[in-house]
């Protein structure tokens, strides 16, 4: 199963569009979706900053897919490519 990893923060109004959007993709590619709150992790928090939502392929390690608004195109591609 492919792991998506979507950083986040509280009251973010772009996480909740991006997870809004996210959803139908990664439920028709049969992938996991992970969210983070980037504030309750400090390294996350230095490493991200102001950069959230972030959509990650794999974990939080993995390639930064989309960032502020989710890129389908791209989000599908990495999807049929790992499938």
């Amino acid at each position: 199963m492919t792991e998506l990893t979507l950083l986040v923060r509280a009251y973010c109004h772009l996480c909740d569009d991006m997870r809004a959007a996210l959803a139908p993709l990664a439920a028709a590619a049969g992938a996991r979706v992970t969210e983070i709150d980037v504030d309750s992790v400090p390294a996350l928090e230095e490493r991200f900053g102001e950069r959230v939502p972030v959509l990650l392929l794999g974990g939080i390690d993995g390639d930064e897919l989309c960032h502020f608004h989710l890129d389908a195109t791209r989000v599908t591609k990495a999807l049929t490519t790992r499938a």
